[in-house]
């Protein structure tokens, strides 16, 4: 078979389902991977007046998981971006947390990833606000990873963050190519990070993954409490143009495209990745159930934003934009409005088609509508039926709001 997400979900989901627990979200994005651009999700027809010609195209699923879709609207984010961003260097600052939380932010995702972008977010403004270092006002932009280049977990955030920022009505530059120290950068990180972790768990919060005692709950907070938390700068980016291209790769369509995987059959998967630890691109390869696993892991909860903004670079701080633009003696930010639709053109005649029809999807990625299904307790706030009998799940039931994936 053609070694492609969609073909290896098709060949191989129906066995996996019927052995693996998963989440609502996480189902969902399967059906969406199998069904996209397929009849099943209906399609739109067009037809030349000229000489009868017509053309049909299958819908999209839409689904921020699936890799064949999204670029008009991954391409549309990075000119709205570009035309926000001040032209001044930038910084990309990742921030990583320890592997001995991993448990812990499987059983409370939502909690985590939000923790994540504050104590991040919170950790640079405040410093580059203290006079010893910028003593300004910056602009950020998050994106939350949790994954790995071997699609492991390894939850992180990268930041792009401002060259300098706007003190009083003045632009304050950063000095010699230098953001902070990244000690102190660590050391707060790690402190915001452990007090609302623990905030958190004493208020009943957070759930303890199911075969972790109160004792080995203290264990991992008296690992973690004493590495040296992975925090990395990388500076000299001109006006961020390369970290945003980046971030708009893995923006939508999941942490894995088809052009990396390199064969597939319904028992095992090939993928490339380039090894961080020496440059080199490797193939790695899995088992069809295992590669389904990893991939399923990292599908967001619904509803969770993983790209941020903080700052002068959030939508609504423009007048902040045009201050410093104003201090830069720079052009005016400008106005980026979504591209007009052209007519399709007959591959005939060349004359522009008509839209003929369009027909709606029967399966949905957002609601199931199955006849022979019946309702089970899903995740809060979600109404999707599912029959249990049929579809047997094994569910991690610590947080009666919330069902966790375990592979």
């Amino acid at each position: 078979m053609e070694a492609t997400l969609q073909n290896i979900f098709k060949a191989g989901f129906g066995k996996y389902k019927q052995r693996h627990g998963m989440s609502m979200d996480q189902y969902r994005a399967a059906e969406a991977i199998m069904t996209c651009q397929s009849d099943s999700l209906g399609h739109e027809e067009w037809a030349c007046l000229e000489d009868g010609h017509s053309e049909r195209q299958n819908h999209s699923c839409r689904h921020r998981s699936c890799p064949r879709c999204h670029s008009a609207q991954t391409q549309a984010w990075l000119e709205r971006l570009e035309a926000r961003l001040i032209p001044t260097d930038h910084f990309h600052v990742v921030f990583t947390l320890p592997h001995e939380l991993n448990p812990l932010w499987q059983h409370n995702r939502r909690w985590c990833s939000d923790k994540l972008f504050k104590a991040s977010s919170e950790t640079l403004q405040q410093l580059l606000a203290d006079e010893r270092y910028l003593g300004a006002e910056t602009g950020l932009v998050s994106v939350l990873h949790t994954w790995g280049r071997t699609l492991n977990f390894h939850p992180h955030v990268h930041v792009l963050v401002s060259g300098g920022g706007l003190s009083g009505n003045a632009w304050r530059a950063a000095r010699h190519d230098y953001l902070l120290p990244v000690a102190v950068l660590k050391a707060k990180f790690r402190g915001k990070w452990l007090t609302w972790l623990n905030e958190a768990y004493e208020a009943g919060e957070i759930h303890l993954p199911t075969n972790w005692t109160e004792r080995e709950w203290r264990k991992a907070l008296s690992q973690v409490a004493g590495k040296d938390w992975n925090v990395r700068i990388q500076a000299g980016y001109r006006q961020g143009l390369g970290v945003i291209e980046y971030f708009s790769r893995y923006l939508r369509g999941g942490p894995i495209k088809d052009h990396r995987i390199v064969s597939a059959n319904a028992e095992s998967v090939t993928f490339r990745y380039r090894d961080h630890h020496d440059g080199v691109e490797k193939t790695l390869p899995l088992k069809a159930e295992q590669f389904m696993s990893r991939l399923l892991w990292h599908v967001p909860v619904k509803g969770q934003h993983n790209v941020r903004y903080y700052g002068f670079y959030t939508p609504g701080a423009s007048a902040k934009r045009q201050r410093i633009r104003g201090c830069l003696e720079i052009d005016p930010e400008k106005t980026v409005y979504p591209a007009k639709s052209q007519p399709r053109p007959c591959p005939t005649c060349g004359q522009p088609m008509i839209h003929r029809c369009s027909t709606r999807r029967k399966i949905s990625s957002i609601r199931s509508t199955h006849q022979d299904l019946r309702p089970i307790r899903v995740q809060q706030g979600d109404e999707v039926d599912r029959d249990s009998t049929k579809h047997p799940r094994r569910w991690s039931t610590d947080d009666a709001s919330s069902y966790i994936f375990w592979p």
